[in-house]
């Protein structure tokens, strides 16, 4: 017993680490962003940061109706992603050039249905993280690269497509926050994936990858398949064991539903309405 108490409180001290050490490397780009002018990715990085420690602040307070609090978090972040990835990344991938724009789409859904799905092999690995917070690391990092090369090709597109994207950080950082206090680890930890997006969009920005018709077209649709892929990974399921539960347990899976359908809208709706303001 008491072995495997001080490999626990190892792990503990070992994890705990991992969220210092994120943290300050991007703290450490954002000075070097800073001084090379990438104010927008500086802007979409630290939201997204704000936005996951934030989330997991709010799941530690929370203790009632956590099933309707997170429908509501992970429908608003779908819809809004959604229709950024459909508005803003989508007719400029088609515009730069039809098919290839729509090969980019392809691919970049087929690569995040693949990334997350053969990232169930982080589970069988020994890892310094929890397994949830290493999914969550690996696609904070992928999405920076993507957000890095957009903005990086488009200099001149506004903040509202980063800012939507990255808005499912909250929701992520809410779930996570509890599975990790259930396993007794530091929820800490979350600053690493919260640190991710700005820290490879940093990266990227201060590579300024080439740019032409051919590559901006595959780019924004790759871009636009990966955060659809996203999107649609956080709508809302309220179906398990639905056509087993009866009674009052039905009638809240009931009204679940219905919160799901309308933060969804809502998310959608709030994206519409900032692209009227602006537009």
């Amino acid at each position: 017993m008491e072995n495997i108490g001080a490999v626990g409180l190892e792990r503990r001290e070992q994890v705990s680490w991992v969220g210092v050490v994120g943290t300050v490397v991007f703290v450490v780009l954002t000075g070097i962003g800073a001084f090379a002018g990438l104010w927008k990715l500086l802007v979409v990085g630290w939201v997204a940061f704000a936005a996951m420690v934030g989330g997991a602040a709010v799941s530690r307070r929370s203790r009632e109706r956590g099933a309707a609090r997170s429908v509501r978090a992970d429908g608003l972040a779908s819809g809004a992603m959604v229709t950024s990835a459909a508005v803003f990344l989508v007719p400029q991938a088609i515009g730069y050039q039809p098919q290839l724009g729509g090969f980019g789409i392809a691919v970049g859904l087929l690569a995040g249905y693949a990334g997350h799905t053969i990232g169930h092999r982080l589970t069988h690995l020994d890892l310094p993280l929890e397994t949830t917070t290493a999914q969550l690391t690996a696609h904070a990092l992928a999405a920076g690269v993507v957000i890095g090369t957009v903005y990086t090709l488009l200099p001149d597109l506004g903040l509202l497509l980063g800012l939507s994207i990255v808005s499912h950080k909250a929701p992520a950082g809410y779930a996570a926050a509890g599975r990790l206090r259930a396993e007794g680890l530091p929820v800490g930890v979350l600053a690493l994936p919260a640190a991710g997006v700005g820290i490879t969009a940093l990266l990227v920005g201060l590579a300024e990858p080439p740019s032409s018709l051919a590559l901006n077209a595959v780019v924004f649709g790759f871009a636009a398949g990966i955060f659809l892929h996203i999107a649609m990974d956080f709508l809302p399921e309220c179906e398990t064991g639905g056509e087993h539960v009866h009674g009052e347990a039905h009638a809240r899976l009931d009204r679940l539903r219905v919160h799901a359908v309308a933060s969804t809208v809502v998310g959608a709706g709030a994206v519409a309405l900032a692209w009227l303001l602006v537009a």
